[in-house]
């Protein structure tokens, strides 16, 4: 089945299963047709609807207030990091993937002090590992971690490293990019002061904004922190808060999509509806995909439902290029691995797709699997060639 059958997405468009950008619903889009001033009060009011919809997510009302920040996800990290954790402070970085890493070069970009805990790419973070670290270095006033780690679609047990995190009188900072919106987190459970997310992944908006939320209370304490006058949280936030203004010219378009992607995330049921699709999604995928042959990099226990890593076949007539571009043609787009313990590629599950669109990727990856002659059940390829 290709994908330009499938009703509501312009036959030009390809289906993304990609970790983000993602594809959107029609009436994303649509909400994109209008331009609106900065300072125009319908914009002001949609803006303020959008950060208070994000609080309700991790049902932070009273506690935690919403920072957006224009540009990527990564921005919203790179802000996060450098408002919350001081010249004075010490971080202690939980790294099992690129994203883990790209926290520490950010640390060392803003001059701030860290150490890292590393696991191997396929597997979870270990709450005992973080806990004697931070019994033994006294240094440490934060800890960062990615919630789903989209290197590998590795699953993080925030709750638990919250929970020691609080217990031994440090800070948390979550990065959880390709999990809010899908992977529930309630504030009220897991203890944290920021989080960092963004408009474009598990809440189906487009690119063009990032987030943070911040639990005010520490948020107040961070003032001169942030190196940077685009990137510091406390002044955007300040300045949102008096002016009920951006500092600097917000992605207005990019928001309205953003506030209409949120209606639709509401009337799917919130994250427990939403993580529902993108479970299903993740089930018809590996299902397929495995009967097509195909090892998973991860067990099943640890799979968040966000993306899957797929080791290469180790058939000689399967090359990735080749594959991606025959996906292509039949209107699907995928996105090669990221790993460095085994030469792989990953499909997304996440965006504005379901059980159609799944079968449809599987019976697209048949098809061409027959056309390039690659055996099924062929063994992975489990180390780079």
């Amino acid at each position: 089945m290709s994908a330009k059958k499938i009703e509501g997405q312009p036959a030009q468009d390809s289906w993304l299963l990609t970790p983000g950008p993602l594809t959107t619903s029609l009436s994303v889009k649509q909400a994109m047709l209008h331009d609106w001033g900065s300072r125009d009060e319908r914009f002001i009011a949609l803006n303020a609807r959008m950060r208070q919809r994000l609080v309700d997510l991790i049902s932070g009302k009273g506690q935690f207030t919403t920072v957006p920040m224009q540009g990527s996800g990564t921005f919203a990290v790179e802000a996060m990091i450098g408002t919350f954790v001081g010249v004075k402070d010490r971080l202690l970085i939980l790294v099992n993937g690129a994203y883990g890493k790209r926290m520490a070069k950010i640390c060392d970009y803003l001059k701030r002090e860290y150490a890292v805990l590393e696991w191997p790419e396929d597997r979870p973070v270990e709450p005992k590992r973080v806990k004697d670290a931070l019994a033994d270095d006294k240094s440490i006033t934060h800890v960062a971690v990615v919630h789903c780690e989209t290197t590998s679609g590795v699953l993080n047990p925030i709750a638990e490293v919250a929970s020691l995190v609080a217990g031994a009188g440090r800070h948390l900072l979550i990065d959880a990019m390709s999990a809010f919106g899908a992977i529930a987190i309630d504030s009220g459970k897991v203890p944290f002061d920021a989080i960092a997310a963004s408009s474009n992944k598990c809440l189906e908006g487009v690119p063009g904004l990032g987030f943070v939320l911040a639990r005010e209370s520490a948020l107040a304490k961070t003032q001169g922190n942030a190196p940077s006058l685009s990137l510091d949280l406390f002044d955007q936030w300040q300045n949102l808060e008096k002016t009920r203004q951006y500092r600097f010219t917000p992605p207005i378009h990019c928001i309205a999509a953003f506030d209409q992607a949120l209606t639709e995330h509401e009337e799917e049921g919130g994250v427990a509806g939403r993580g529902a699709r993108y479970r299903n999604n993740c089930r018809i995928l590996i299902d397929g995909m495995r009967a097509l042959g195909f090892v998973t990099l991860l067990p099943d226990e640890i799979q968040a439902p966000i993306i899957v890593t797929f080791h290469m076949p180790a058939d000689p007539k399967f090359q990735f290029q080749t594959f991606y571009d025959k996906l292509r043609e039949r209107n699907f787009v995928i996105y090669p691995g990221k790993l460095t313990v085994a030469d792989s590629f990953r499909v997304g599950c996440i965006g504005r797709l379901g059980e159609t669109e799944m079968h449809a990727f599987i019976d697209a990856v048949k098809s061409v699997m027959q056309e390039l002659g690659v055996a099924s059940g062929a063994p992975a390829r489990r180390a780079a060639e």
